[in-house]
């Protein structure tokens, strides 16, 4: 194996270098004089995240597709704390990127399987007021292009940012209570019965048909033709101003008027 550079990060107060390399090594390094200083052993895949503590200029963070996170002390070249992140029936999962809080109180890491972690010192208590599993429904809804080549949300027919904000729901698809939708940016001062979604029937790969939701507004607000958020009607306002801006600008010049005066501003 041809040996290459995968990751680099200096640490806290740049005297230190430390480089991840593809044979699942780290190594250690005076910035200053360029001397190798320590191999840090523990990967067993590629890494590919190097996170350096806010304020304490020995520690580094290091995680990879193997499913380790480890904290070194990078000056002595030793392993402080380690975590694998075994998934139940499923193996390991690979950390796709690690971030220190600006206190260095906590970490938080992102993995294969759509998981966010928390790490840190005090009570986890605050974090158990959220539920287990967050999905915005829209998040696998399919997108197609129109004649111009832009992105539409298939069912809807619309363009993903002039669509209401999205409904929380958990792995399958079940909507999270009220209380829960008004977390959504967007929906923070919704009635409550605007944060009850439209569910209906559909097919998943498998066959199976499962409840989920389908629709983003109440039947009373498509009778009344109200905009489900304040921030969606800001939304097209902002886009309809950006088109007329867009046409104006490409209007042929030989299509101005002669009399001198150019496109009336708007108040």
């Amino acid at each position: 194996m041809k040996p290459k550079v995968t990751m680099i990060a200096w640490n806290q107060n740049d005297n230190y270098v430390v480089t991840a390399v593809n044979n699942h090594l780290l190594k250690v390094w005076n910035s200053s004089t360029g001397q190798l200083l320590h191999d840090l052993v523990g990967h067993a895949d590629e890494v590919f995240v190097l996170e350096t503590h806010p304020f304490d200029s020995r520690i580094m963070l290091s995680a990879g597709h193997d499913g380790n996170v480890f904290i070194w002390d990078i000056t002595k070249g030793t392993k402080t704390k380690h975590y694998f992140n075994m998934i139940e029936g499923q193996g390991h999962g690979a950390v796709f990127d690690c971030k220190f809080s600006p206190d260095g109180q906590h970490f938080a890491c992102t993995d294969s399987h759509g998981h966010l972690l928390i790490f840190g010192f005090g009570c986890s208590r605050p974090y158990e007021k959220i539920p287990d599993q967050m999905f915005f429904h829209t998040d696998y809804r399919p997108l197609i292009r129109d004649s111009n080549n832009y992105v539409l949300d298939e069912q809807t027919q619309q363009a993903p940012h002039l669509m209401p904000p999205p409904f929380l729901v958990d792995v399958d698809g079940n909507p999270h209570p009220t209380k829960y939708q008004r977390l959504v940016p967007g929906r923070e001062n919704c009635a409550d019965e605007h944060l009850i979604p439209q569910l209906g029937y559909v097919a998943t790969s498998d066959g199976e048909v499962v409840e989920q939701v389908i629709g983003q507004q109440t039947v009373d607000q498509d009778e009344q033709g109200l905009e489900p958020s304040i921030l969606d009607g800001m939304i097209r306002q902002l886009q309809l101003e950006q088109d007329q801006r867009t046409a104006a600008e490409q209007e042929p010049a030989s299509s101005a008027p002669q009399n001198g005066e150019g496109t009336p501003r708007r108040g």
